[in-house]
């Protein structure tokens, strides 16, 4: 199989989602991870669960199953079920990644969704911020319509 990431909400986290298995809530819910992944990583809609396979290295404040998503926000805009997380930084760190996966510690480390850079994304001795998009029914990170 070719390398590649597609960005996409996750197959198994659809069902898993109906089934109850994931918690939102800011305060008591679950814990969410944003892990980053080099361009020769394969990851698209049939991702299940986090993966350590053609993840960046450890470097600086980025360590193996990357960082803990904060300040996640659960709302309804118009008829969209939307969740934002605070942006994500790593501090000091020389990397590359073409995209990344959100994932659900609490819940077996399931995949929720696959994020596509775009392009190589790379700092070097520096700092790597996920910016997470505006908190609205047509651009926020997870959308449920």
């Amino acid at each position: 199989m070719t390398a590649s990431i597609d960005q996409a909400v996750c197959n198994t986290f659809k069902s898993q989602l109906l089934d109850g298995d994931h918690d939102f809530t800011a305060s008591t819910g679950d814990v969410f991870k944003l892990a980053l992944y080099q361009s020769n990583a394969v990851l698209n809609a049939t991702t299940t669960i986090y993966s350590a396979s053609n993840e960046v290295a450890n470097t600086g404040t980025y360590s193996a199953g990357g960082g803990v998503l904060t300040g996640q926000t659960v709302s309804l805009d118009s008829a969209t079920g939307i969740v934002d997380f605070a942006d994500l930084s790593f501090t000091g760190v020389t990397l590359s990644a073409l995209g990344a996966v959100i994932y659900n510690t609490s819940f077996g480390n399931a995949a929720v969704c696959v994020l596509d850079f775009g392009a190589v994304k790379t700092a070097t001795s520096g700092t790597f911020t996920i910016l997470f998009p505006n908190f609205t029914a047509a651009a926020a990170i997870l959308r449920i319509v």
